[in-house]
């Protein structure tokens, strides 16, 4: 067995890796992973971290106790980019990490309960078909991202929140520039008009609550530590909880139109969306400037072959390790009837504790949309299509759309 110590940080590739196309993910992806699906590359920031493109390998590594957010000397920790969230460390204790985590998971346990999504899950329906309306009205060649991928999720996050719909745009711009990863200043500056709306927003809860969870949070108790910790959370849910959502919505359509005869059995049969949403999760890759989810090892970690030291970046790279062919039949081909297994939402005990909410709002489109606009197909030919590589979710900056009148 060849063991690699520690990254060679001579002639290394850099991130982000050039992408030429919104459906396929950087050839270099699949070219490390053939010689080793855990490798050495330069950050964007510049400096060394093990990237993490196998499967198996990503999956084991998710789930790695070893592995944390923290490091113990942060301003000695390699650097991922300049984004505020995935720039670089989070904290200086495994044991701080950790309860941190416990805690968070708990306050927001009931926020995604079964019950709450079961509940969500029909009026997300009604707002579907209401934004579909909106795009049927605007008529052929509408921005679909604009009409529909941006504003479906902001509805559904306010909702689940108890956020103001019509402060959309303070905190679509907020959140923008909060995920920017060429331009700390402005994402920190971002960061603090984010969280101020949003402890205005709990503190308003005592005197008008609802059945949302900002309410559920000024429930808790008003001491202004503990008011100033859920007002944190609850900026966070607002950021994740619909920037991404935007960017699978977007990628999955395009992902489905590409195929047409996948495009024209959802329409024909709506049912099938869970299936497709699972393969849409897979395969679409809205993001990819930071080249995957940082973590630092807490010890010394021996995985594949490769020692990596405590102290060290890893890169888990969900996009890449969903294609890994070594554990996916037809790796790159669309299969609706596969069996679930992708790491989309990351895997063990930091799995995203969003996923029921974006299956929720992912199924619900891929039922309606092909049903409604069965001749659907891009306005544009897919190489003019532009993902976003300054913002860490990425996504496209616009979707134009076509379709027949009936």
């Amino acid at each position: 067995m060849t063991t690699t110590t520690g990254p060679d940080a001579t002639d290394l590739p850099r991130l982000p890796f050039p992408r030429h196309d919104v459906l396929e993910l950087p050839p270099l992806f699949d070219r490390l992973r053939e010689r080793s699906p855990i490798t050495p590359v330069r950050t964007p920031a510049g400096d060394v971290a093990w990237l993490v493109t196998g499967y198996d390998e990503a999956r084991a590594l998710f789930a790695d106790d070893r592995l944390g957010r923290s490091h113990p000397e942060p301003e000695r920790a390699a650097r991922i980019s300049d984004s505020m969230i995935f720039g670089g460390p989070s904290g200086d204790s495994p044991e701080t990490e950790r309860a941190n985590h416990t805690l968070m998971r708990r306050l927001l346990a009931p926020a995604f309960s079964a019950r709450r999504m079961r509940r969500l899950s029909g009026h997300v329906a009604e707002l579907v078909a209401r934004q579909l309306d909106v795009v049927e009205a605007a008529g052929p060649g509408a921005d679909l991202h604009e009409l529909f991928s941006f504003p479906l999720p902001v509805l559904v996050i306010c909702e689940l929140l108890g956020v103001p719909y019509d402060d959309r745009e303070e905190f679509r711009r907020w959140s923008g520039e909060l995920g920017l990863l060429h331009d700390r200043p402005r994402a920190e500056a971002a960061a603090q008009a984010l969280f101020a709306y949003v402890r205005g927003l709990v503190d308003r809860k005592d005197d008008e609550p609802g059945e949302d969870v900002l309410s559920d949070f000024a429930a808790l108790g008003s001491a202004p530590e503990q008011r100033d910790r859920l007002a944190a959370l609850g900026a966070g849910l607002l950021f994740a909880g619909h920037e991404t959502t935007v960017g699978r919505i977007d990628t999955g359509t395009v992902l489905l139109l590409d195929r047409p005869g996948e495009w024209a059995a959802l329409a024909a049969d709506p049912e099938r969306a869970p299936g497709a949403v699972e393969e849409v999760l897979r395969l679409a890759v809205p993001s990819g400037g930071n080249g995957g989810i940082p973590r630092y090892a807490h010890a010394d970690v021996d995985i594949a072959g490769v020692h990596i030291p405590a102290g060290d970046a890893i890169l888990l790279a969900p996009g890449a390790a969903n294609r890994d062919p070594r554990h996916f039949d037809g790796a790159t081909g669309f299969d609706a009837g596969r069996k679930s297994s992708h790491l989309a939402f990351g895997h063990g005990p930091y799995f995203c504790v969003g996923a029921s909410l974006a299956r929720v709002e992912l199924t619900e489109v891929f039922r309606a949309l092909p049903a409604r606009f069965p001749s659907l197909r891009l306005a544009v030919p897919r190489t003019e299509l532009e993902l976003r590589s300054d913002v860490l979710t990425g996504g496209l900056r616009a979707l134009p759309v076509t379709w027949d009148r009936s």
